[in-house]
């Protein structure tokens, strides 16, 4: 599986992309504005510090406009994957630039048939939210299970399944369970899955027996 972060944070990305866990990186409209700089000075400096894809999500809801930034997103850097939502302008515009050889995130999935569009739209990537199912009294991971599913029925479909909308570590084991491609995450749910009360207490064990002998390694 692979691991995006989901934040606009440059420091964040930059930390944790130094721990070699990092593949990819997504952003949205909300995270950009938190960030309070230019969308086009973010997302280059995102793709300068992490080489795999980086989710830039375009603005506009009509097709020709969608088009247009998605253009000018993917011009930044090689490494840019245009987002648009799963909407009929925002399928087209994933056509269109899927045909020109733009790495597309179809995002705000919330069925199987939606997932179903992106994939013969020709998606690099699908984001079905999982912890927005789950605020409704639906079960996200049973959707991203269902995609996985129907995707493996059909070899020529390319779209990967990106879990969207993680809460916490366990939406992160339970995706990985079911066979989603990519889970993408605040900065704090990855650092939550390094975390167990076991290890902490066995490192100090071992640590405490080691001064015991007064050595040292170097």
């Amino acid at each position: 599986m692979k691991f995006f972060i989901d934040t606009a944070e440059v420091s964040e990305i930059r930390d944790l992309a130094a721990t070699g866990m990092v593949d990819g990186v997504t952003t949205n409209p909300s995270l950009i504005a938190r960030s309070g700089r230019r969308i086009l000075d973010v997302i280059a400096e995102i793709c300068d510090i992490v080489p795999g894809p980086v989710s830039a999500e375009v603005a506009a809801t009509d097709f020709d406009a969608m088009l247009t930034e998605g253009r000018k997103l993917a011009g930044l850097r090689s490494n840019v994957a245009v987002k648009v939502p799963l909407t009929p302008a925002g399928l087209r515009t994933c056509k269109a630039l899927s045909d020109d050889g733009v790495k597309v995130n179809v995002t705000l999935c919330f069925s199987t048939n939606q997932a179903i569009l992106a994939a013969k739209a020709g998606a690099a990537f699908v984001s079905p939210f999982v912890g927005r199912l789950d605020d409704i009294g639906q079960d996200g991971i049973d959707l991203i299970a269902d995609i996985v599913n129907v995707y493996r029925e059909y070899p020529l479909f390319r779209t990967e399944v990106l879990a969207a909308s993680i809460r916490h570590p366990m939406h992160i084991t339970e995706a990985a369970r079911v066979g989603a491609h990519v889970a993408t995450m605040p900065p704090a749910v990855l650092r939550q899955m390094y975390q167990h009360p076991l290890t902490d207490k066995g490192l100090a064990a071992f640590l405490a027996d080691w001064a015991k002998t007064g050595q040292s390694i170097v």
